[in-house]
């Protein structure tokens, strides 16, 4: 009989086919992945490799700082006008009071002598006025003196018609009139006491007012002169001249400054400061700075928070003695102390944080970087301190990474 033989499942080419099939979907997903995942192969001896370290991160910032005057005054003129005459030259030393240069300005010249001339006929009035109230209360007086002089007469002459009178010697019409004018006396005596008290009041109010007067116009007077000697600008301290470059002929407006003199009593440094720590430095901080092999410890004095050109401007006195040699103008590199070191993870700096910020990086693996999200702390002059993303000994591209922003992958090779 015949045997019935059982069909195989699968037979030998359908799973050659099928072992074909999907190498074939293997190697269109491999390729589909790769054509996701964007590859730039890059020339190592061209990009910049740095390991990831741990240790003591300085909290600190370098500063290029240039010695300045520890006080500088500005000269300025109150009053603007043109340069006619000058006296001294940038770069020298001045004392207080010393004449540097004159300015000429007719308009207000005019202006001052007018108000000078109006002012002091003002105060020829008032000064007259004055005169006039003492002689009112000198003819009061002399009128005083008549009637107290008429009064000590009617007096006498009442007292004896009345002795007279009693013993019969006058009659009566004559004692009636002498009590009439010592009556009248008394009376006039009376009104004019109360007339002399009543102008007294009144006398003292109003030269009290005409001093006070006088007294503001010659203030104003003192002041006009003052702006008219002002128009040679002499030293307000003594010190050195300095940003001084006055020529005949210049025009300066009011208040403009003319130049400046430094008080030649010590030096400070001033330094520009990335806005990026601006909410970081403070007074009071420390700072180190080199000078002619020895170091110097400094302090900040003042913070200056205006932001211009991505950088604020920070004030540092030295904290113990001053070097000697310093000059204005003078460059010197310092290093300012934020807060105390600490162990951390540490990344070199480099340029690929002018286009990550510090957000992500490659980092290098078996000859391929890959993109990587990390968070990176404060920094300072080597290093940013790496808070999370990425572990000791690895390794991360710290250079431009320009001409790969877009790609996933970089392949370091040769």
């Amino acid at each position: 009989m015949d045997k019935v033989i059982a069909k195989k499942r699968f037979s030998k080419k359908a799973i050659i086919m099928l072992v074909g099939g999907i190498a074939i979907f293997g190697l269109v997903a491999y390729g589909y992945s790769l054509s996701l995942t964007k590859t730039y192969r890059a020339d190592p001896d061209k990009v910049t490799v740095s390991k990831v370290e741990y240790g003591d991160f300085e909290d600190v910032v370098l500063l290029n700082a240039s010695v300045v005057p520890l006080t500088s005054v500005i000269v300025s003129s109150s009053e603007g006008g043109v340069v006619e005459q000058i006296f001294t030259e940038n770069g020298a030393t001045v004392q207080k009071g010393t004449p540097l240069l004159k300015i000429s300005n007719p308009n207000a010249m005019l202006g001052y002598t007018s108000s000078e001339t109006g002012i002091t006929e003002q105060i020829n009035q008032l000064r007259k006025l004055r005169l006039d109230l003492e002689q009112n209360q000198r003819v009061l007086n002399q009128d005083m003196l008549d009637i107290e002089n008429n009064l000590r007469t009617a007096t006498r002459q009442y007292r004896l018609d009345s002795q007279l009178y009693a013993k019969k010697v006058i009659t009566q019409m004559e004692l009636a009139k002498s009590s009439q004018d010592f009556s009248y006396y008394q009376g006039k005596k009376k009104i004019l006491r109360q007339a002399i008290d009543q102008e007294n009041q009144s006398r003292k109010l109003q030269l009290a007012q005409i001093d006070q007067s006088v007294q503001r116009m010659n203030e104003s007077l003192e002041i006009i002169r003052k702006n008219i000697e002002n128009m040679t600008i002499k030293a307000p301290v003594s010190g050195k001249l300095s940003s001084y470059d006055p020529v005949v002929g210049k025009s300066y407006g009011s208040n403009e400054m003319i130049g400046k003199i430094d008080v030649m009593q010590g030096y400070k440094l001033q330094a520009g400061v990335d806005e990026y720590y601006i909410n970081r430095v403070k007074e009071g901080q420390t700072a180190q700075c080199e000078f002619n092999g020895k170091s110097y410890q400094m302090t900040v004095r003042k913070v200056i928070p205006e932001v211009t050109a991505g950088q604020f401007q920070v004030e540092l006195t030295f904290a113990g003695v001053t070097p000697e040699g310093l000059r204005r103008g003078l460059s010197l590199q310092l290093k300012l102390t934020l807060s105390d070191n600490s162990k951390s993870l540490l990344l070199a700096q480099g340029q690929f944080f002018q286009t990550t910020g510090g957000a992500w990086v490659f980092v290098v693996s078996d000859g391929k970087a890959r993109k990587r999200n990390i968070r990176i702390g404060r920094k300072n002059y080597l290093y940013y301190e790496v808070l999370d993303g990425l572990q000791k000994n690895e390794s991360v591209i710290t250079s431009s990474y320009d001409q790969f922003t877009q790609y996933d992958v970089v392949e370091l090779t040769n």
